[in-house]
């Protein structure tokens, strides 16, 4: 079930960020844009080396107003245990949410039931609270951050600018399609 186009559902969580443990809702991602990236666990293989490539997007994606949050069903005390523990986590200043009731997972229909682990899902969130983008990965295939910024600003054009679309590869400044039925069968 595709979760694009749909308002994320309410959801209330504790989560650590900058030596501090904060609480997070779903209102807290409404009224900027934000990507909600989910691994399966702390403490793992692959997942540092997504959270570190994470980080290092991450002040691109504030130029874009976008805010980052990372889940896993680990709580809020184990972010913090692992943030203080690993180089690659150490560095990490955006917030990582704890899912351990499984509800956000849940929620973005990322949970693995049988293993309590939520598959790798990120999500690009319009400032509305609807889902514009996500990409769902198997467990071992680690993602690429860099893919988001233009994703991002395909998303935020199309937003700005009503009755257009952004093209396959389409870059910031480059043409976009206006659809009508002078087009159909030109392309």
């Amino acid at each position: 079930m595709s979760l694009i186009g749909k308002e994320i559902l309410p959801f209330k969580a504790m989560a650590y960020q900058n030596g501090e443990f904060i609480e997070v809702t779903d209102e807290t991602l409404k009224g900027k844009w934000s990507v909600v990236c989910f691994y399966p666990g702390d403490f793992t293989f692959v997942c540092p080396t997504e959270l570190e490539d994470l980080q290092e997007q991450y002040p691109s994606l504030k130029e874009l107003g976008v805010e980052v949050y990372s889940v896993s069903t680990d709580s809020h005390y184990a972010h913090k245990a692992w943030h203080e523990q690993s180089g690659a986590i150490g560095k990490i200043t955006y917030t990582m949410i704890g899912d351990p009731n499984h509800g956000i997972s849940r929620n973005f229909d990322v949970l693995v039931e049988e293993q309590g682990v939520a598959d790798r899902g990120t999500f690009i969130i319009d400032p509305d609270g609807i889902v514009q983008a996500m990409e769902i990965n198997a467990d071992g295939i680690g993602r690429d951050a860099s893919t988001l910024i233009n994703k991002i600003k395909a998303a935020q054009y199309v937003r700005q600018h009503p009755g257009e679309v952004c093209p396959a590869k389409w870059q910031e400044g480059s043409e976009t399609l206006k659809p009508s039925l002078d087009l159909v069968g030109k392309i």
